[in-house]
């Protein structure tokens, strides 16, 4: 189908735009060494077997509420959408409201298109701590999308538009991962872990095929939720999967 003309000059102008700025994708100043579970905010997210400190924790929005009852204080980086900082959606008010006090290690949020003084402002507003604080713009979002995917997504409209949740799992490949456990993550669920308002999961579509083409291409990506890897076709993460980790990475996980 063609495309109507505002969007073909957007699409145009963005890609120009992106080619002349040459942006790099963000990448965790450290290697992931251990595996990297990505938790996202679905009703149902599960701690993986065999979980311990040397597992590596990146967030989404308000989904580090559940880290609680897996002893852990803060997660390696989170990845918040813009509007979960000032925003009055019934979403945003929860996210604020689960993560007031808490902190995370570094904090990347998501086309932020204000000051960075007023991004810290917004973010001690709810008492939410952080080791440092970065913004992804639209452009690092392609970048790291290319990086992965291997083609240009401008995101015109909300066909093409992925969730944080993928970013996160960009970030973690792009950032050495070996085992990439998502949990939280089910683009076939609505709702949301911290509030019972039951709102619709967007761009479940293009998630889908995005962690198919993951699969595809032979990514190192699990589940520990049981209802999406049958949903899915992503492997389950067991006891067994983590034991193979370790043997092939003898480095990543200390034995106990």
């Amino acid at each position: 189908m063609r495309l109507p003309r505002f969007e073909i000059i957007t699409k145009i102008r963005r890609s120009v735009v992106y080619r002349i700025l040459r942006p790099r994708s963000p990448q965790h100043p450290v290697k992931f060494t251990g595996p990297v579970v990505v938790v996202g905010s679905a009703p149902v997210s599960t701690m993986p077997a065999g979980f311990s400190e040397h597992f590596h924790i990146v967030t989404v929005n308000g989904s580090q509420s559940v880290l609680g009852t897996w002893g852990v204080d803060a997660p390696d980086a989170t990845f918040m959408q813009f509007n979960q900082v000032e925003g009055q959606t019934t979403n945003a008010l929860h996210v604020r409201k689960v993560l007031n006090g808490k902190r995370t290690g570094l904090l990347y949020v998501v086309r932020w298109s204000k000051s960075l003084a007023l991004l810290q402002t917004g973010l001690a507003a709810f008492n939410y701590a952080y080791d440092d604080v970065k913004v992804v713009n639209r452009f690092k979002r392609m970048a790291m999308y290319e990086a992965v995917m291997g083609g240009l997504n401008v995101e015109i409209d909300d066909n093409m538009k992925f969730s944080n949740g993928i970013t996160a799992i960009f970030y973690a490949i792009l950032s050495g991962a070996k085992a990439i456990i998502i949990t939280g993550i089910n683009p076939d669920s609505s709702g949301h872990v911290y509030n019972d308002a039951n709102l619709k999961r967007l761009h479940a579509g293009t998630d889908k095929q995005i962690l198919q083409a993951l699969i595809d291409r032979g990514y190192p990506l699990f589940t520990a939720d049981v209802e999406v890897a049958y949903a899915s076709g992503l492997p389950l993460w067991t006891e067994d999967t983590l034991k193979g980790f370790t043997e092939r990475n003898a480095n990543a996980i200390p034995s106990k």
